[in-house]
């Protein structure tokens, strides 16, 4: 072997290598996959992959593991950095959901145990229904099933992204 075809070799990935960014590149596939209709369809994505991805909800078991191959293989072909940032911002372990998510908890346990929250809440976020707040709130504080989480609903709902 001479030299040239020797360093040629060597720039080369290993088999190893190759594999290990086909299975990242799953992984993406398999978390654009994990998605709601409403979050596919905020990220921009070429209308191969994003056709790939809609089929591969449908499909199970064998199939949607033969998909999945297949969306590696398409996402091989593309700059995949776009589409991790923007899955970053579904992640739900990030700091900013997990913030989020107890801001709105926060809002809903004051609601319910504090009478002065609802002026509180209402002078933060004005245009909320008050009517329909004050009845989502009555119905939390009687412990319904269900009324807490309807509260915290529209609390999220309310706040927006």
């Amino acid at each position: 072997m001479n030299d040239d075809s020797f360093e040629e070799f060597e720039d080369r990935p290993s088999k190893s290598e190759i594999k290990r960014e086909m299975h990242a590149l799953q992984a993406i596939a398999q978390r654009l996959v994990d998605l709601t209709p409403s979050q596919l369809a905020q990220i921009s994505m070429p209308e191969q992959l994003e056709i790939g991805v809609k089929d591969a909800k449908r499909f199970n078991r064998e199939a949607r593991r033969r998909q999945m191959q297949y969306l590696g293989k398409l996402m091989r072909k593309i700059d995949p950095e776009p589409i991790q940032a923007a899955l970053a911002k579904f992640d739900q372990t990030s700091a900013e959901y997990t913030a989020r998510q107890h801001l709105l908890e926060k809002w809903r346990d004051r609601l319910i145990s504090e009478n002065d929250a609802l002026t509180q809440f209402l002078n933060e976020y004005p245009g909320a229904d008050v009517q329909h707040l004050r009845q989502l709130i009555r119905t939390a504080k009687a412990e319904r099933a269900g009324a807490a989480r309807a509260l915290f609903r529209y609390i999220r709902d309310h706040l927006g992204d």
